[in-house]
């Protein structure tokens, strides 16, 4: 550093209380004559300097980014765009997250329609797959929307990939799992318009989607789509019918999954129903039941859900040891 860079630097250090980083940007740009003036202000941190710097090495329009509500990483990223002659009208904001500004950047390169996602309501990620349906050439329209969360864009984009009818799913009130089963269901050719219904959960989706692909008839799977039923009892309705058992005797809302499986276990082994099955029985009484019947003695004794199943299995084995 010359007298003359030193009296510069000294000038500056007298008027502001600046840090060590602050100070080794301010020497590093009185060494190389630039003019410091312009970031040598206490509230820009070493970071910001350093960008602005940078900007002014390369001969660059920093006044488009050296100011101080830009933190370093999106004077970083704007300070690229511009020594890529890039168009930042709509990406030099201090609104924009240094993340969004890399994905606007990104689509500025690819010469992109950016103007689909270059907002503010629209987060990084939502971003990734807008640009990404961009660059594939696709109806991004269906889920450019800042209602929907990334995980739903992506469902659309992947339905709208393999051509599918996403006007079944692209609606908000899906979430991303819920979309997803529609979308295989599309996939694989089935009517998911038996399913898609926000009132439906994911697990539930599921479970229709399985007995479609059991080839389970239409009607009936229709029939059993029905809300009422958790996703754990609607495999067992639909378990039962592809197994081709009578599932009327347990298809009751009222019972648990666990009393259905109960009732279907008991069913597809062939076991005759002496009753008629009863929400008021837990499983472990109606398993009681079962193995009582399996092993050909009278349940007769114990048939009543006021009988605790301990109480049952005493019973049950005393009336086989009596057999």
């Amino acid at each position: 550093m010359n007298k003359e860079q030193e009296k510069i630097y000294n000038e500056f250090m007298s008027k502001y209380n600046f840090n060590e980083g602050q100070k080794e940007q301010i020497n590093l740009r009185v060494e190389k004559n630039l003019d410091v003036e312009i970031y040598a202000k206490p509230e820009f941190n070493w970071l910001q300097m350093d960008e602005i710097r940078l900007g002014l090495y390369k001969e660059l329009d920093i006044s488009l980014y050296a100011k101080p509500e830009f933190n370093w990483s999106q004077m970083q990223q704007i300070r690229w765009c511009l020594e890529k002659n890039l168009d930042i009208s709509l990406y030099a904001k201090p609104e924009f997250t240094w993340e969004q500004m890399v994905q606007i950047r990104i689509g500025l390169q690819k010469e992109l329609d950016v103007s689909w996602y270059a907002k503010p309501e629209y987060n990084y990620l939502k971003m990734i797959e807008i640009r990404e349906g961009l660059e594939k050439g696709l109806d991004v329209s269906w889920y450019a929307n800042p209602e929907f969360y990334s995980e739903q864009m992506k469902q659309i984009k992947k339905g709208l990939e393999n051509k599918l009818d996403v006007s079944l799913y692209a609606k908000p009130e899906f979430n991303a799992s819920q979309m997803a089963e529609i979308r295989f269901g599309l996939e694989k050719n089935f009517n998911a318009s038996i399913y898609a219904k926000p009132e439906f959960n994911w697990q539930q989706m599921e479970k229709i989607l399985w007995a479609l692909e059991d080839n389970l008839d239409e009607e009936i799977v229709l029939k059993y789509a029905d809300p009422i039923y958790t996703s754990s009892k609607m495999f067992e309705i639909f378990e039962g019918l592809k197994n081709g058992i009578d599932v009327t005797w347990y298809a009751n809302p009222e019972f648990t999954w666990e009393q259905m499986e109960e009732i279907r276990l008991k069913l597809e082994k062939g076991l005759n129903v002496p009753f008629c099955p009863n929400p008021e029985f837990n499983y472990l009484q109606i398993k009681q039941i079962i193995l009582g019947l399996e092993d050909g003695i009278d349940v007769i004794p114990y048939l009543n859900p006021s009988i605790d199943y301990k109480e049952m299995l005493r019973i049950r084995l005393e009336l086989q040891g009596n057999k």
